[in-house]
């Protein structure tokens, strides 16, 4: 007998995320309000699957169903409910940039490869860097290489990358430092690795373009923003006002981050502290909400875990959702769920990706969606940090801008924002990151700043002319960099306070 595979699918109604709940009118409907996750689609179907079909998770009684069966039974639910729409589960990943190794390194006949230890240590003081990960490349190219992890003592333990030529050396610490970054490097053993530390003084891109909103000028109240993402907090610079995890099996109410992602992006966008013991974002007197949509030790938000996030952020009345996620295929769910959050006045911003130049990823390819690229500034980073290799053509109308070599591109680029060095919120500290999952919540936070001067919008009633009301006001706060619409989407939100864009 052949092995069944099984697979998770999303049942939703043939349009929008859920039935009305006022009425039931067919039968598919009586059947797909009795799916709870007490039940087996044994129970409630005529001609029942196998036992191990099974309801997972629900958005309540008229919400979308994620459930588990075997895929050949799939003709035999569609039979039993027509009218619904089977939609396969899918995730999505956060759009930080790093570099990873996709292959080992080639040996090679003209060096003898050796074992090596090599020292991470703080520039300044001298103590070991734990937890940091090394990324050695003997072909960038191939992806080719070694990676480790520094111990406590800062130690890390090369096997196969000793005593020949390195392409590229990367190291992405965890709390508290910038990262380093070096071309054409041979490593010997119980080399030293001189890290250097991060002061919230220093000024990144977000420092430059967006500095602290002077005192009375409007800086995030009344507005709410949504984020949904790894989780966020907690961290002293963060008061988060509500939200919960809609992963499937979780607390419903632990949105507490799961790696340091989403407490990155909430910081950009509403942290409350102030150099140099903190950092302030964007907009920090936003009402911020956390959905976190991410498992623990998963790399993956399943789409309907995003969904099911997206419906409460609405119910929970944001304004603005942030999701710096992305590169998973097109699905049905998730552009449902951003369509509903726009016939209810929510607009939800989306990292574009981090391919390369590539087309931008799904959600942020969706027209509902509006999608965010990465920029960069030279002089906002350190010049050996892994940064550096971002800088890319094309520049701007100031030489010193540019779009982040990661940035993908394309024509449904919406904005541009900084996404290169970015320092904000970590658990345990602070941190620079780059990626189009910073640009994303930059942008989110400076749409939020401006939404806060404008009562008359915030106040209209929830509906699609609510969301386009937003967009409209937003359009006429850009400036273009210079950089062209593939690139720049209409260009980059502005503040009257912020620093010239040329």
């Amino acid at each position: 007998m052949a092995k069944l595979t099984y697979r998770n699918y999303i049942l939703l109604p043939k349009s929008g995320i859920r039935f009305p709940d006022d009425q039931i009118v067919s039968q598919t409907e009586q059947v797909f309000a009795k799916l709870t996750t007490s039940a087996r689609l044994a129970d409630v179907l005529a001609e029942p699957p196998t036992d191990q079909a099974v309801i997972l998770d629900t958005i309540g009684r008229q919400g979308a169903k994620l459930i588990r069966l075997p895929e050949n039974e799939l003709p035999n639910l569609r039979a039993q409910m027509p009218g619904l729409r089977i939609v396969p589960e899918v995730f999505f990943f956060p759009q930080r940039y790093r570099v990873e190794i996709k292959q080992k390194p080639q040996p090679t006949a003209a060096q003898v490869t050796t074992s090596i230890r090599i020292m991470l240590k703080d520039a300044k003081t001298g103590k070991p860097v734990g937890g940091a990960t090394v990324v050695a490349f003997t072909d960038f190219d191939g992806r080719a290489g070694e990676q480790a992890t520094s111990d406590a003592k800062g130690v890390v333990r090369l096997r196969n990358v000793g005593n020949r030529l390195l392409d590229q050396l990367y190291v992405y610490p965890k709390v508290g430092y910038w990262s380093f970054w070096k071309q054409k490097i041979t490593l010997k053993n119980n080399d030293v690795l001189n890290i250097q530390p991060v002061s919230l003084t220093y000024p990144d891109a977000k420092n430059f373009f967006y500095p602290p909103a002077p005192a009375g000028q409007p800086a995030g109240n009344g507005v709410k923003v949504g984020v949904i993402d790894t989780g966020a907090g907690p961290h002293p610079d963060l008061t988060i006002s509500g939200g919960g995890s809609t992963v499937t099996g979780d607390n419903p109410s632990d949105f507490n981050d799961v790696d340091e992602h989403g407490t990155h992006v909430s910081g950009i966008i509403a942290a409350r502290g102030a150099p140099p013991t903190g950092v302030r974002g964007a907009a920090p007197d936003v009402k911020l909400y956390v959905y976190r949509v991410f498992a623990r030790n998963s790399q993956g938000a399943s789409n309907f875990a995003i969904i099911k996030a997206i419906e409460q952020a609405v119910a929970d009345g944001c304004d603005l959702i942030n999701m710096s996620l992305g590169g998973g295929p097109a699905d049905d769910a998730t552009k449902e769920a951003i369509s509903f959050a726009h016939e209810n006045g929510t607009l939800c911003f989306v990292a574009t990706g981090n391919d390369g130049r590539q087309s931008v990823s799904f959600p942020a390819s969706f027209s509902l969606s509006l999608a965010v690229g990465a920029m960069g500034r030279k002089g906002t980073f350190p010049a050996n940090t892994t940064d550096a290799p971002n800088v890319a053509a094309p520049y701007g109308k100031d030489k010193k801008n540019f779009v982040a070599g990661f940035s993908n591109i394309g024509p449904e680029v919406d904005f541009i924002a900084p996404g290169v060095g970015i320092i904000s919120s970590v658990p345990g500290g602070y941190a620079p990151l780059s990626g189009t999952s910073m640009a994303c919540p930059m942008a989110t936070g400076v749409a939020a700043r401006l939404l806060s001067g404008e009562p008359t919008i915030l106040n209209m009633p929830r509906n699609t002319a609510r969301a386009e009301a937003m967009v409209r006001f937003l359009a006429t706060k850009v400036k273009s960099l210079g950089f062209g619409p593939t690139f720049e989407g209409t260009g980059m939100l502005f503040v009257d306070t912020q620093s010239p864009i040329t």
